[in-house]
């Protein structure tokens, strides 16, 4: 008597692998899928066939999906433009635009085994002398990403010189009202406090999401892999950095960090070091990084409640993170929302 498999929400398993059989050189026998737990917007499988060999497949949520959000061809077209360049990524594999194999379009990559410093623990659990190193390579990464010519890697359709921050407040705005979230008179609060002070912008390529938790690192703390680029856009490279730094908390530092990471882990620098790391490398003034902290953390917030919504909502697969979402991260989504209205009312910006 077989078996049945247990089901996964979003994947229909009989129909991806024959999918994956038609376009996927040298998959050995029957895939097995596995969820793939931490990320809060596209959902990830890890795919492994008959040999051992390991792929990654992304697709985004089983509903809820807001406009413009999840957008994994967006993923799909940065990642195979990036894979010839020193930006490491994933390995591009196949790309499938027929909702009609699992229900959204869908892409598969390499899997890129190492660790991701997604939080504390995952900070202690690299070696005491690597954790610098990691650091550094994360910055170094950074500054090696708005050097690239978009056009020369094939990225020249999706290039938009001006507006990137116009563009973002109203995007987040939207997608906030669109949840009827509680937190929507203190995000339009900070969203026009920050339309108002719009520093003069450059372009660039720019992840949306760089953090530790987005990274693979090696044990000796290189950067082997970049993922989850589904907001990668141009704009403003300073985007990157202040929500990096506002990831980055310092020991001690009360205010949360807009996500986890390993930073108060002993033996990874703090913030200002590696602000410093980057001006230094990239050349860029660096003045105006207040600013887009602010706004990297009114984001968050914003971010936090489409996040909630879709959880709630059973539109993502369960990874038990559905229980520790209220009233905590309601009230975390507040407090970064109101530290950043708090440092633009108060000159700090």
């Amino acid at each position: 008597m077989s078996v049945a498999e247990p089901a996964l929400p979003g994947i229909e398993a009989e129909r991806v692998r024959r999918w994956l059989a038609e376009h996927v050189d040298g998959l050995a026998g029957t895939v097995e899928f596995g969820l793939v737990s931490g990320g809060r917007s596209n959902l990830t499988y890890r795919l492994t066939d008959a040999a051992g060999a390991s792929y990654a497949l992304r697709r985004p949520p089983t509903g809820g999906v807001l406009s413009t959000a999840h957008d994994v061809s967006r993923e799909w077209r940065f990642i195979s433009a990036l894979a010839p360049t020193a930006v490491p990524v994933a390995r591009p594999v196949a790309y499938c635009a027929d909702t009609a194999v699992t229900g959204a379009e869908f892409y598969v990559m390499g899997f890129v085994e190492g660790l991701v410093l997604a939080d504390e623990d995952a900070g202690l659990a690299m070696a005491p002398q690597a954790r610098a190193s990691a650091a550094e390579d994360l910055v170094d990464v950074r500054v090696a990403l708005p050097a690239l010519d978009p056009v020369a890697v094939g990225l020249g359709d999706m290039v938009r010189k001006t507006g990137y921050l116009e563009r973002q407040l109203r995007r987040w705005q939207a997608q906030v009202h669109a949840t009827g979230a509680p937190e929507i008179a203190l995000i339009d609060e900070v969203h026009d406090l920050l339309a108002r002070r719009i520093p003069a912008q450059a372009s660039g390529i720019v992840h949306g999401d760089y953090r530790a938790g987005n990274v693979a690192f090696g044990p000796d703390g290189a950067v082997r892999a970049v993922f989850d680029w589904e907001l990668a856009t141009s704009g403003d490279p300073m985007a990157d950095l202040g929500y990096l730094a506002a990831t980055w908390q310092d020991p001690g530092e009360q205010l949360p960090p807009t996500t986890p990471g390993p930073s108060t882990v002993a033996g990874f620098p703090p913030r200002a070091e590696l602000v410093r790391r980057y001006a230094r490398l990239s050349g860029r003034d660096v003045s105006n990084l207040p600013y887009w902290v602010a706004f990297a953390r009114w984001r968050s917030a914003c971010i936090g409640v489409g996040v909630r919504a879709r959880y709630l909502a059973g539109h993502m697969a369960d990874d038990g993170y559905a229980a520790t979402l209220l009233p905590g991260a309601v009230m975390n989504r507040t407090v970064l929302a109101e530290a950043a209205r708090d440092a633009l009312r108060d000159g700090g910006v």
